[in-house]
């Protein structure tokens, strides 16, 4: 029967293969054996799990059914049946060592898929490869081939992989480790690495694991350190790409060429290595890209050469994957597609909570009685409580922390009143826990202690988790890539598998589950990074500039507006130009923060111990710590009591209120300058820079029974300032009145086609509403007309304005039909209302937006979007009447 290699195991952290003698021991972890064979896992049937043995799991169609016939209406708008799709086998390729096959063998890969096979044969020749295939496709044997193969016959080169997470890069690690080759001494090196192993990996390792964070903060500006490793890197492996988008893509672009730059830089000493001559693999070699090296019959590309290491990125499907990593790398990229694996059926249901009587419904202040549905939140709890009953191996993905935190204790909480110790199942899993906590929750995952996970998307990406029969997605993921990546969790082990989307009260939860066809069967939406950012590329130049003097054949690498860059730094005093190039002129490097969290994390320290509970990335803190906060941890409770900002540091004290908190902010904005605009008469389109100052300003709290809202509380927090991309639309007032929408109606109008709109956009671009925020107001100083704003939440810009300004025609229809088609009478949060607006969704006009729309649809029409480049019209904002800010929660 034929087997293949599944990346995952419950051991900690391994050493490197101890056959090595050339090395003195690693004095990290030490591998045990015992369960390694977990990580093997038959692919052509469903009765191999991994972990402990339990009872057949019922098909999903009849634990779906079950599940529908539990409430009085069937919540399932739409059941999609994915089929089951036997795998390609290829032969070995002729340049794979014994040794390596043997290995691999050993794991139960007898032979490799199609597309990991014509993968690896692209990097081994040289080429720059991207393989952008589905879930557990296999992919990670894609690059370990060809990395391990040259490791294996050329004892001087070295390898760099890199990925967005630790707990994918240890999850490597296991499996790199466990093939057990010689001299190849994996080791993971990020920030929970201990000083004592650093010093080994760095001249031992000629497998490193690390994260691009770990590459920006520490190898890089210690080049020196790394130059024998870097001067022999042979490829370099970029894991899960696709999650490199908007800014912290752009970042991740420049951490790449910075690499580039250092392997290129020429030793201080000794001539370059030479390396073992590899077999060719392309035949025809006019076919490469020029400037693409290629592989003789006398040495390899990569190692020591000009042309630098191989690239080779995994991605999930996505489109135009060659083209985004390309702009990632910056160099030219092939990609390998056509998914050769088998998949186990899947069945994936959309699912969309009932309403709530009239008197359970929390109404807005001062709007009329109207239904809203059951919370997307309690919803998922329920099906969480009722798969793990059924001994169901479950993952819930929930968008927030917070929201993982209720899911996993509202579960637990129904499975105690149900069976006592059931609960004890049911955990929740998200970052800001302590590593060890993270480690102790994987590993009782995969050895079957735990039934049921309520995690954020920290479980998203290509961490192994073996044995999982059924998925459910609270909330839209953001992207349909995003959603087969979270659906593909389930049924990894080749069986049959059940998923379901439980729909938000929100604009685009409710379309798209009535418009199944928006999801299945579309293209995977395009991976949006702007390496060009200025506000991204003039940091990066600085800290390129601190690790070695910036050359003018420097500038090329960097790409478009490099020079421009520069030029500012020089004028800026952060670098000096001298005749041999571009100098950093500080002692301390620049600070720069890859993931645009505004600053170092926030400690959640417990003040009558000091214990510290977790930490908070810096843009969240003034939503999830402000003094009055309720912060879940483990579902225990805690309430802060104070917040030091300066210190970064929040002190709490357990508690178990009966009500949640919820921030409010206001924002103003102004525009600084057009990129481009369409003129349609009454109706103007424009893409440009804008300021945006916000402020959290005060709190709600609300009953975590009913959601009725107890008080308000002010709070005293600085403001923020953003300078980003917007795009943003214009009315005049006389075509708003033939419209039908009277001048008093305005405010509403815009603020309700404003909610809608952000709500939607993720439709159109890789990017989710908390990327994103907006303002509408009847008049704004800059414009001096009625205005909708929907900006990026990220300095300079992240792309989705740009992308919503390029398909406005699409994106501003779906958003007027989503309005149109909801059944409520007069707004809700299936349609207009918006669950982070500053005004607290008022004032609201829910029939004038789509009149607002209709208007705005039909005169853009033809109209085709001119260049400019002028500042706005005026200096201020006008008080707005709606504002949709962005907090990073």
């Amino acid at each position: 029967m034929r087997r293949k290699l599944s990346w995952a195991s419950n051991h900690p952290a391994p050493h490197p293969p101890r056959r090595a003698s050339a090395a003195p021991p690693y004095p990290g972890p030490q591998l045990s054996t015992p369960n390694a064979s977990a990580r093997v896992q038959d692919v052509t049937s469903a009765a191999t799990r991994a972990g402990s043995e339990r009872a057949p799991v019922a098909p999903p169609v009849d634990l779906l059914r079950r599940l529908r016939a539990r409430g009085a209406g069937d919540p399932v708008t739409h059941v999609e049946r994915v089929p089951a799709r036997p795998g390609v086998p290829v032969p070995w390729p002729d340049w794979t060592p014994e040794e390596l096959r043997a290995a691999f063998a050993g794991r139960g890969v007898v032979e490799p898929w199609r597309h990991q096979a014509e993968a690896a044969d692209l990097a081994y020749g040289g080429r720059h490869v991207v393989v952008a295939t589905g879930t557990a496709s296999g992919k990670s044997l894609a690059y370990l081939l060809p990395a391990l193969a040259t490791l294996l016959t050329d004892p001087r080169a070295t390898v760099l992989y890199l990925a967005p997470t630790k707990a994918l890069a240890a999850d490597q690690l296991r499996a790199v480790a466990a093939l057990d080759l010689p001299g190849v001494r994996p080791a993971c090196y990020d920030g929970d690495t201990p000083r004592a192993e650093r010093e080994w990996i760095r001249r031992h390792s000629r497998f490193v694991l690390t994260n691009p964070d770990m590459l920006h903060h520490g190898i890089l500006p210690g080049h020196a350190q790394w130059s024998g490793f870097l001067r022999r890197l042979t490829y370099v492996i970029v894991d899960e790409c696709h999650t490199y988008r908007g800014v912290f893509g752009s970042h991740v672009a420049h951490v790449l060429r910075r690499l580039r730059r250092r392997c290129a830089a020429p030793p201080r000493s000794a001539a370059r290595p030479v390396v073992a001559p590899r077999p060719p693999v392309v035949a025809d070699r006019s076919s490469l890209p020029t400037g693409v090296p290629r592989q003789g019959g006398t040495a390899a590309v990569g190692v020591g050469s000009a042309g630098g290491p191989v690239f080779v990125l995994a991605s999930a499907t996505s489109g135009d994957p060659a083209t985004t990593a390309g702009r990632l790398t910056g160099l030219p990229v092939t990609a390998v597609t056509e998914d050769a694996s088998p998949r186990g059926g899947v069945t994936f249901a959309l699912w969309e909570p009932p309403l709530l009587p009239p008197d359970a419904a929390v109404e807005p202040a001062g709007a009329d009685l109207t239904q809203v549905r059951r919370s997307a939140l309690r919803e998922t709890a329920d099906l969480l409580a009722d798969t793990v009953a059924e001994g169901v191996r479950t993952l819930a993905f929930v968008r927030s922390r917070r929201g993982a935190e209720v899911v996993a204790a509202n579960a637990r909480r129904a499975l105690d009143e149900a069976v006592p110790g059931l609960g004890g199942r049911v955990a929740a899993y998200r970052a800001g826990y302590l590593r060890e906590e993270r480690r102790e929750l994987e590993r009782a995952l995969l050895d079957g202690e735990l039934l049921g996970l309520a995690s954020t998307n920290a479980l998203e990406l290509g961490v192994d988790l073996v044995g999982l029969d059924a998925v459910l997605i609270c909330g839209w993921p953001g992207t349909r890539a995003s959603l087969w990546q979270q659906a593909g969790r389930a049924g990894r082990s080749g069986g049959e598998a059940l998923a379901v989307l439980v729909a938000r009260d929100d604009p685009l939860d409710t379309y798209l589950v009535h418009h199944p066809d928006a999801l299945f069967g579309r293209p995977v939406e395009a991976t949006v990074l702007d390496p060009a950012n200025p506000y991204v590329l003039g940091p990066q130049l600085a800290c390129a500039a601190a690790e070695a003097p910036l050359t003018p054949a420097d500038l090329d690498l960097f790409g478009a507006g490099a020079k421009e860059a520069v030029d500012a730094l020089v004028e800026t005093g952060a670098l000096r130009a001298r005749p041999t190039g571009w100098y950093w002129r500080h002692r301390e490097r620049p600070e720069v923060d890859l993931r645009g969290e505004g600053g170092a994390p926030v400690d959640v320290v417990e003040a009558a111990t000091g214990r510290l509970l977790g930490t908070v990335d810096s843009g969240s803190s003034h939503f999830l710590l402000h003094p009055g906060a309720v912060y879940l941890h483990q579902g225990v409770s805690y309430v802060v009591d104070e917040l030091d900002l300066a210190d970064g540091c929040a002190l709490v004290h357990p508690e178990e209120p009966d009500w949640s908190t919820h921030a409010r902010d206001v924002t103003s904005l102004s525009v600084v300058s057009v990129r481009s605009y369409v003129d349609a008469g009454p109706v103007g389109l424009f893409l440009g820079e804008v300021d945006v100052t916000s402020q959290v300003v005060s709190y709600q709290r609300r009953r975590i029974a009913s959601g009725e809202v107890i008080d308000t509380r002010p709070l005293d927090l600085p403001t923020r300032e953003l300078r980003t991309v917007a795009v943003w639309f214009t009315v005049s007032p006389q075509a708003l009145a033939a419209a039908g929408v009277d001048p008093p109606d305005v405010p509403g109008a815009l603020h309700a086609a404003e909610h809608a709109a952000i709500g939607l956009l993720p439709l159109m671009a890789t990017c989710d509403r908390w990327d994103i925020g907006g303002l509408s107001t009847a008049v704004h100083a800059d414009t001096e007309a009625p205005t909708v704003f929907v900006y990026d939440g990220h300095p300079g810009g992240a792309g989705f304005a740009e992308r919503a300004y390029g398909t406005a025609g699409d994106w501003l229809r779906a958003t007027r039909d989503a309005i149109a088609e909801c059944g409520c009478e007069s707004g809700c949060p299936s349609c207009v209302q918006s669950p982070k607006c500053g005004n607290g969704n008022n004032p609201l006009g829910k029939a004038e937006a789509v009149r607002v729309l209709d208007v705005v649809l039909a005169h853009l029409g033809a109209a085709a979007p001119a260049g400019a480049d002028r500042p706005g019209r005026g200096a201020g904002a006008a008080g707005p009447a709606g504002t949709d800010g962005v907090p990073q929660a």
